[in-house]
């Protein structure tokens, strides 16, 4: 859905029918340690960016609204390889270890290069 930063996020949800005022980010709301999101936030959030940068399916993202220097609130976000079970540090390029798998499967035969 198209946030209202104008990207396109799949965790973004608004709904305006029939008198409904819903917007809602619901990768945060997953997260119920997290201060209170609200629909600026998706001005400077990385995830639109990180999903165009990396479509890996193994790669599990979570999100809290945070507080850079203690008074800007910003969405921030941590990502893990669900494939092998590890923490990644760049979620723009990924684990590293999804695309030599796919790599090696293509090589053989078992999955097309796309």
């Amino acid at each position: 859905m198209i946030t209202p930063a104008g990207t396109d996020c799949r965790f973004y949800y608004e709904d305006f029918n029939r008198g409904r005022q819903v917007q809602e980010c619901r990768l945060v709301a997953q997260n119920p340690g997290s201060a209170m999101w609200r629909p600026r936030l998706c001005q400077t959030c990385p995830v639109p960016a990180i999903q165009r940068a990396n479509a890996c399916p193994n790669m599990a993202l979570e999100g809290w609204v945070g507080r850079r220097w203690l008074v800007i609130p910003q969405v921030k976000v941590s990502a893990h390889c669900t494939l092998n079970d590890q923490g990644v540090a760049d979620p723009m390029v990924g684990c590293g270890h999804c695309h030599e798998m796919r790599w090696q499967d293509t090589i053989r035969g078992k999955g097309d290069a796309t």
